[in-house]
Order: C-alpha cells, then sequence, then structure tokens
C-alpha cells in the first residue's frame, strides 16, 4: 500500500483566464476585483466570452499540495471532476505535477467540472466567477480507505463545510486518518466561511492538530480580539498558525510559541499566498522543523507566488529555502 506524507481534500476547480478591459467587465455586468458565485447558464456564458484563454488546475488546497510536490514530498488529493475536457485535465496536469488524483473523473449525467473565469486587467486586477459545478458534490463515497487512512498529514478546506456531504467526507477522512496515527488539520479558508459554521469549526478545532487561519479568521471563529482568540485556539487545538497581512506570522503549539518575522514583498498577483505558506508550513511539519522554521518556510513559500502570475510556485522552493539558511 502506497502511503502519503501529505493527503488533502478540497474543491476541484479549473482556474481559467482571459485579459479584459473595464469596458468588458462593465458590458458583461462583472464587479471588477473580487470573487463571486455563478450558475451554471452565467457560468458559461462568461466562459463563451473569453478569448486567449489560459487555464490552469485551482483550488486553495489543490493549490498547497502542488507547493508540497514542487518540495519533493509524496501527496494525493481527494477531489471531484467531471469526465469532461476541463475535468480531464485537471487530472493529467495534477498527475503530472506529481500529485496522485485518486478519484477518476466522474461520467455520467452530472454536473460540470467546476472552473473559476478570471478576468485580469491591465492594472493587474483580478475579477473572479467562480460556478462551483461537480466539486461541490464531494462526499464521503469519495473518501477511499486506502488514501485517507495512509496520510501522515492530512489537510482539509474549510470550504467543504458548505455542503452537508462535504462535510461528511471531511469527518470520514478524519476518522480514517487519526484511526491510522496521522495527523489532520484544516485551513479556515475565509471569514464569512467562519460565520456560516462557527459552532462546527469550534467542536472542529478540538478534534484537529492543526489549524491554519488568518487573523479576520481566527477573530471571527471566537468572536474576540486576536489575542484572546489565539489563546482560546491554543487551549483548544494542538498547534495553531495566524497569519497578519504584512506583519509577523504567530505559530503556537501548548506552551511553545514562536513569532516568525515577514520580509514585506510588493505583490505582482496575491492569488494563492495563503495556499503556498501552508505548503511551506506543512513541509516544515512533515519535516520535523521547529515551529519557527516550519513558519519562516511559509513565508518564503508564500513571498515566491506573489512574485509572478498564477497560484503555483514557478520555482524550485527547496533551493529558495537553501538560500535562506532554513535547510
Amino acid at each position: 500500500m502506497k502511503s502519503y506524507q501529505v493527503v488533502g481534500i478540497g474543491n476541484a476547480i479549473v482556474d481559467v483566464f482571459s485579459s479584459a478591459d473595464d469596458s468588458f467587465l462593465d458590458l458583461m455586468g462583472i464587479q471588477k476585483g473580487i470573487m463571486q458565485l455563478v450558475e451554471r447558464e452565467r457560468g458559461e456564458l462568461l466562459y463563451g466570452a473569453m478569448t486567449n484563454r489560459q487555464q490552469a488546475p485551482g483550488g486553495s488546497v489543490a493549490n498547497t499540495l502542488a507547493g508540497l510536490g514542487n518540495l519533493g514530498l509524496t501527496t494525493a488529493f481527494i477531489g471531484r471532476v467531471h469526465d469532461d475536457a476541463l475535468g480531464r485535465f485537471y487530472a493529467q496536469t495534477m498527475a503530472g505535477e506529481g500529485t496522485d488524483f485518486v478519484n477518476p473523473p466522474v461520467s455520467g449525467g452530472e454536473l460540470p467540472t467546476s472552473r473559476s473565469m478570471i478576468f485580469v486587467s491591465p492594472d493587474g486586477e483580478r475579477s473572479m466567477n467562480t460556478y462551483l459545478g461537480i466539486s461541490s458534490e464531494l462526499g464521503p463515497d469519495d473518501v477511499s480507505d486506502r488514501v485517507a487512512g495512509s496520510a501522515e498529514i492530512l489537510f482539509l478546506e474549510g470550504y467543504l463545510y458548505d455542503k452537508p456531504k462535504g462535510k461528511q467526507a471531511f469527518e470520514r477522512a478524519v476518522d480514517l486518518c487519526h484511526k491510522a496515527g496521522g495527523k489532520a488539520g484544516v485551513a479556515l479558508s475565509d471569514p464569512f466561511c467562519v460565520d456560516r459554521h462557527r459552532d462546527d469549526f469550534r467542536r472542529l478545532v478540538k478534534s484537529l492538530d492543526y489549524v491554519i487561519g488568518n487573523e479576520h479568521e481566527w477573530a471571527s471563529l471566537y468572536q474576540a480580539d486576536l489575542s484572546t482568540a489565539l489563546e482560546q485556539a491554543a487551549a483548544d487545538s494542538g498547534l495553531v498558525v495566524c497569519t497578519r497581512s504584512g506583519h509577523d506570522v504567530i505559530v503556537v503549539r501548548g506552551d511553545e510559541q514562536a513569532i516568525v518575522p515577514v520580509h514585506r514583498v510588493v505583490p505582482v498577483d496575491a492569488t494563492g499566498a495563503g495556499d503556498q505558506f501552508a505548503a511551506g508550513f506543512l513541509y516544515g511539519l512533515a519535516t520535523g522543523q521547529s515551529l519557527a522554521i516550519s513558519g519562516r518556510m511559509g513565508c518564503v513559500a508564500a513571498a515566491e507566488v506573489i512574485s509572478h502570475f498564477g497560484a503555483r510556485p514557478e520555482t524550485d522552493l527547496k533551493a529558495l529555502f537553501r538560500k535562506e539558511g532554513l535547510l
């Protein structure tokens, strides 16, 4: 049986990029610079209107796994795509980048593969229109004992809690991972996601080995100022990570605390910063590094991804870690 250092579970979304000026955005009724969920019909209209399309596999946890694959860890992704052109592209590209895409594309009358239509303006602003499609149907049947039960580290996406089936998939995966002696954790995903599932997430934090969130997500979870929220989180969870835009990262495990300095860089494209922070941090965790070194690895990986377009690393992250004296 193959064992994996990190298994991720989350939304399998193809990012489709097209350049578009402000007059096109106005014409199509697209709000500039924000992420909007769209229904199937609107999604198909926007997809059809895109010129010079470029596509890349996306989804928060999948982006993190791409970073971990770049760092040479064995990884697998539990996600759901349709057996259509975009779904096959997604599965093949993930496999080509070194992450096992363990569930074959689904054929039959199901929803199409999830996609985010991203219109990039000349000023670099991105307007994202996401059609959730088949990935939002991920359920417990998609979680195999073999994969979740052979994960040293399981990484989950908070967004899965938006659907009852996703929640069941999430809980089944954690149970299988824990029974086999692995560690399971979550990225809180976004403050609105936390607002929607606050009671569930508070229970979750107590059952998980690590939780990664930003300052807004932690404050929302405990409905308190940041220091109070982190104190409460540290009492609840095994390991707590808090990222703060442009400020030090705080990592707490029991009585142990690390404050990780962040070197500010002007982003070319901020997409994927949180996903790649998680990749660097989990690499440190998987290879037995200290909290401070793991936090620094997260910051270096995040700085790399915001230095270019796209949500996945384009440079050898290990080489960057060596240059920073982290390996």
